[in-house]
């Protein structure tokens, strides 16, 4: 007893918050893989296991990049399966194992309640219990209100059945900001209706604006609230803003190549419903691989920003971008703290905002490497090979944001550029920096040494 007591406590030392967090999105991926694997979830051929893991990881890590057609090569308890993990994945598996333990009257360890604080809350809160509820309440409520509407629209298209199907599918896909569709091209064939581009873009948007900031907006119109904390007030500021300059980016850009020969509404969807998924959705209504370079230069650097924290999104979110800008406006002011708001940013948020945004471009750049030494297949001049770069980057950064956009070169990656892909979505889900500090143990206290200036910029 004695022996089983020590290992018990020794696992228990070693697993802090943070590895918690991570086990629980790898164990999820395996699970996953392997119910994909099996023959009931296949819809023509079995699945290998490395195009099972790819799926798996892809929905978990609310990605959405395919390997597979999800509405042909899986069957219907294999969509189940990807529509079950997408929406694990997007909420956390911790989020629904506090809320089983809470309906059996069991207590929240201390950990459990650590990392539910650092996934939804910007400041711990007594109440973040009430606010955890809050999360699935507005998830299921969201999803059904998306549901709906689309069932509404698909029933011009499909057997009620179907169409039920296909809307609730998408719903939460998109609520999730996973990308997953049940249609082959996406949503290119709803191109210009005002229904399903509305609905999914609401989606979308609530799911990556975070959970604590639809918390505080709700409570604001009811009056609960006096003010929006800061961290709202940045996310609210900073998502509006990429929503309409990216808009205006793509409208300027495409307006004599894809935008051509469409009507006007058709266009203004066409502009917001880029604009909004690559930050993190991965839906599509124009084929991405048409799109002129400075449009996908554009939708890279969405897809690196991402959503905001505490949602469904990936990438280096929203807040971390505009404290990068506060920071260099303040610092071109001659400020040497960061104001906003007559609010001053905590020293210790901008040196963590600072090496998450070097970790997330190291990482691109370190798996973008790896597709393209691993590429294999015919050695073709540079000239007739150098567009595999923009399609890896963009793929790579895809991967980053969870965002699922592709430029048609998913299905045809090999194992080892696979494998990167999933490594890649499984570190943009759960964060580079939380990954690298899930193997620091703390041990002894940090030396601090005689400080001496070195030479920059």
């Amino acid at each position: 007893m004695e022996i089983l007591f020590r290992i018990r406590r020794s696992i228990s030392r070693r697993l802090t918050p943070p590895r918690i967090f991570i086990l629980s999105f790898a164990l999820v991926i395996l699970a996953g893989a392997i119910l994909l694997r099996l023959p009931f979830a296949a819809g023509r051929g079995h699945l290998s296991l490395t195009d099972a893991l790819f799926s798996s990881a892809s929905a978990v890590c609310v990605t959405g990049l395919a390997v597979i057609d999800i509405g042909k090569d899986l069957s219907f308890a294999g969509q189940i399966v990807t529509l079950i993990l997408l929406q694990i994945g997007g909420l956390g598996i911790i989020t629904f194992s506090v809320i089983l333990f809470g309906m059996m009257g069991r207590g929240i360890s201390f950990k459990g309640r650590e990392i539910l604080q650092s996934t939804f809350l910007n400041t711990p809160r007594r109440d973040f219990i009430v606010i955890v509820k809050e999360v699935l309440r507005l998830t299921f409520i969201s999803e059904a209100v998306g549901t709906i509407l689309l069932f509404i629209r698909f029933l011009q298209d499909f057997p009620p059945a179907t169409a039920f199907f296909h809307a609730l599918y998408n719903a939460v896909s998109a609520f999730n900001n996973c990308g997953y569709s049940l249609f082959s091209d996406s949503l290119i064939s709803y191109r210009g209706d005002w229904i399903v581009n509305l609905t999914v873009m609401g989606l979308i948007i609530l799911g990556g604006i975070g959970f604590i900031v639809q918390h505080e907006v709700i409570a604001r119109f009811r009056g609960l609230q006096k003010r929006l904390s800061l961290h709202t007030k940045l996310v609210l500021l900073t998502t509006g803003g990429l929503i309409l300059v990216g808009a205006a980016l793509f409208y300027m850009f495409e307006a004599d190549q894809i935008l051509k020969g469409v009507s006007g509404p058709t266009q203004f969807l066409d502009s917001l419903f880029q604009s909004i998924t690559p930050r993190t959705a991965g839906f599509n209504t124009v084929a991405i691989d048409r799109l002129t370079n400075p449009t996908i230069l554009v939708m890279m650097i969405l897809m690196f920003i991402g959503a905001s924290p505490g949602s469904t999104g990936g990438g280096i979110k929203t807040t971390s971008f505009a404290l990068l800008l506060l920071m260099i406006w303040n610092r071109m002011k001659g400020r040497y703290h960061v104001k906003v708001f007559n609010r001053q940013i905590p020293r210790e948020i901008i040196g963590r905002t600072i090496a998450i945004i070097f970790a997330s471009a190291f990482s691109i750049g370190l798996i973008t490497s790896v597709l393209l030494f691993f590429g294999g297949g015919e050695v073709l001049p540079p000239e007739q090979s150098r567009h595999f770069f923009v399609a890896y980057l963009f793929e790579t950064v895809s991967a980053f944001g969870t965002v699922g956009l592709s430029m048609g070169i998913t299905p045809k990656l090999n194992d080892v550029q696979k494998l990167a892909i999933v490594l890649m979505m499984f570190a943009g889900r759960v964060g580079p920096l939380a990954l690298a500090f899930s193997w620091y143990t703390a041990g002894k206290k940090e030396i601090k040494y005689a400080e001496e200036p070195v030479m920059v910029g």
